[in-house]
């Protein structure tokens, strides 16, 4: 069932985008034959879900936190519905996890009950937006780089990784979209707007390198997982023509060192995400069998 915006989405008994914990939905591949494919490893596959459904969990986070800070209604409704839209490829991402390597684990756990350290995203989504350009550029740059993602991974050989990316492509289409209307918009706007888009992607743009870098898991999933790197000439393609249409140039800085060797794929994170967390979590760590 299609919703014309959020909060038609949050009203509906029946919509899987309401998750919550406690809330004691279904498993959302219930039904679905999530049976290995033959000579893929099973604990691989479900790491590698779990990179992309950290993403997915932690930039909805962050997005559920501009609720009522939008700078008009209708983008509210946007976030909003860009924050779902992400959450529901979080659960589904999360549930093949558990079904992948056997362990029967629900969304829930992966959720709510792993520490930081566990947590496979990729260190961008976990960033604080300081200010509305801040969201929109790092709106921009995550969904072009998970399209192109997920435009490969519809051709994956699991599949129902492959469904995944088929339903997210539509999705995160419009996102990018979205994120680059804004981008245009306040680049080629006023004084001010134009040189707070400037600080924004000079802020986010440290974080944007390891987005190519491949992981051992994804090199370890061969016609599965699709290698990043091999995104990265459209995403500068796609990107230098938003910056071109909003008077920005690409910025020209370092990119941000990993901790010891690693980097948000390997759990090593930004002081930034234990804040998020404690407050992802608080509820069901306090209620840890809380239903409602």
């Amino acid at each position: 069932m299609a919703f014309d915006n959020a909060y038609e989405a949050l009203a509906d008994a029946h919509d899987d985008a309401r998750w919550a914990f406690g809330t004691g939905f279904e498993d959302p591949l219930s039904g679905v034959d999530t049976t290995v494919p033959s000579g893929v490893d099973g604990d691989d596959l479900a790491r590698y879900c779990l990179m992309l459904g950290d993403d997915a969990l932690v930039l909805s986070h962050r997005l559920q936190e501009w609720c009522t800070r939008a700078p008009e209604l209708e983008d509210e409704v946007a976030i909003a519905n860009i924050g779902l839209d992400l959450l529901g490829q979080a659960r589904l991402l999360l549930a093949r996890a558990g079904k992948a390597d056997g362990s029967g684990r629900g969304e829930d756990h992966y959720a709510y009950f792993r520490g930081e350290h566990e947590f496979r995203n990729v260190r961008l989504a976990e960033r604080e937006h300081a200010d509305f350009a801040q969201l929109v550029a790092v709106v921009l740059v995550l969904t072009t780089w998970r399209l192109a993602v997920f435009q490969r991974l519809r051709t994956s050989a699991d599949p129902v990784l492959a469904a995944i990316a088929q339903k997210g492509v539509n999705e995160l289409t419009y996102h990018r979209d979205y994120a680059a209307q804004w981008v245009v918009r306040l680049g080629d706007g006023t004084e001010t707007s134009h040189a707070t888009m400037v600080a924004a992607f000079d802020d986010v743009w440290p974080l944007v390198a390891e987005l190519f870098e491949t992981h051992d898991v994804e090199r370890r999933l061969p016609g599965v997982a699709a290698d990043p790197a091999e995104v990265r000439g459209e995403f500068d393609d796609v990107l230098a023509q938003v910056l071109s249409a909003a008077t920005l140039e690409t910025p020209q800085v370092r990119a941000k060192a990993g901790v010891a060797g690693g980097k948000g794929r390997d759990g090593r994170h930004t002081e930034a995400m234990g804040y998020l967390l404690a407050e992802l979590q608080s509820v069901a760590r306090a209620h840890p069998e809380a239903t409602w």
